[in-house]
């Protein structure tokens, strides 16, 4: 398509999907040395969702997630023009989960990519798909955020396995004809000389000569919890308070902030410091962990269906992960 006259970007439709085995604090107790209460404490986590490696992972979760957003907003797959799916933990490096997932939901010969910002994938892939059609050269996008994180835990170790779960969010984008509606105001940003601090290593060479006697296993993700949580706790802040300052926004302006559940310390902690509201920066972390790229599309999708937000309500979605990178995304739905 040629450029076109300014438009707007409407949410046509959400989706989610989770494995149906649970993986709670207690089973945690049998495996290695913690207990629920220390995990509860520390985290809020009381249980996250699993995939079963035989039949389960990020296509088949990305597949469901967005077949969902397409039934809610009455489309088939044969309407998307481009597909986005955010993750860190494809199942394939070749091809990619959204060329699998177009091909299973009928969408060829739509455009597909993956995009990898770890736990900002969801909102990294919205803020994309949303400016695609808003420059007139798209006009429907499926916007997927998924990880299995289980794929890439060492569940002999305490300090990172008790935090991740498994999970997918979708979103459907479409054009619309009002230029009011969408996404209001973007920031994604990044910062590399981090990226140690959270980092799954394949090769040996890839480990920093710090955490050569790092006992995790290669090929599972290996975390700097100090460093990780500071920086998880100011970027939260200061990208909530640069979303509400970039758009003159103040807290009451806004239906609810959809925010990365990473741990729920850190997310009561910017909570307080910027004062919302706790029914306005609601929780799930308690039943589904942290779920890296899918974490903020789940619970989009649940606050959606629960009737949270909707038509004419301003959502602002914000996250941080590795990379390091961090993102928000203010929309008038």
């Amino acid at each position: 398509m040629s450029a076109v006259s300014p438009c707007g970007v409407r949410l046509a439709g959400t989706g989610s999907a989770v494995p149906p085995r649970v993986l709670h604090n207690r089973d945690l107790e049998r495996m290695m040395d913690t207990t629920d209460e220390w995990i509860t404490q520390r985290t809020g986590i009381r249980e996250r969702r699993i995939c079963d490696p035989r039949t389960e992972g990020t296509f088949t979760l990305g597949r469901d997630a967005l077949a969902r957003a397409l039934d809610e907003a009455g489309m088939k797959g044969s309407d998307l023009d481009l597909i986005i799916c955010g993750t860190c933990t494809p199942e394939m490096a070749c091809p990619s989960n959204a060329c699998r997932i177009a091909a299973a939901l009928d969408a060829t010969p739509a455009a597909a990519f993956d995009l990898t910002a770890a736990c900002c994938g969801f909102v990294y892939s919205l803020n994309v798909g949303e400016s695609l059609i808003r420059s007139g050269r798209f006009r429907s996008v499926g916007v997927i955020g998924v990880d299995a994180m289980s794929t890439a835990i060492d569940y002999d170790d305490r300090s990172v396995s008790i935090l991740f779960g498994d999970a997918a969010g979708a979103a459907v984008l479409v054009r619309d004809d009002d230029p009011g509606k969408g996404c209001i105001y973007q920031r994604m940003h990044a910062d590399g000389r981090g990226w140690a601090s959270l980092y799954i290593p394949r090769r040996e060479q890839e480990v920093p000569a710090d955490d050569r006697e790092n006992p995790i296993r290669l090929g599972c993700l290996r975390m700097n919890g100090r460093e990780v949580f500071k920086f998880a706790v100011n970027r939260f802040r200061e990208t909530v308070e640069d979303a509400l300052a970039g758009t003159g926004l103040s807290v009451d302006d806004v239906a609810q902030f959809v925010c990365h559940q990473s741990n729920l310390r850190i997310i009561e902690a910017a909570r307080e410091r910027i004062g919302i509201p706790s029914e306005k920066m609601p929780v799930n972390i308690d039943r589904f962990g942290n779920s890296s790229a899918g974490s903020a599309g789940l619970l989009l999708d649940q606050l959606r269906k629960d009737g949270k937000c909707g038509a004419g309500d301003t959502v602002v979605v914000v996250a941080f992960g590795g990379g390091m990178t961090w993102a928000s995304s203010v929309w008038r739905l």
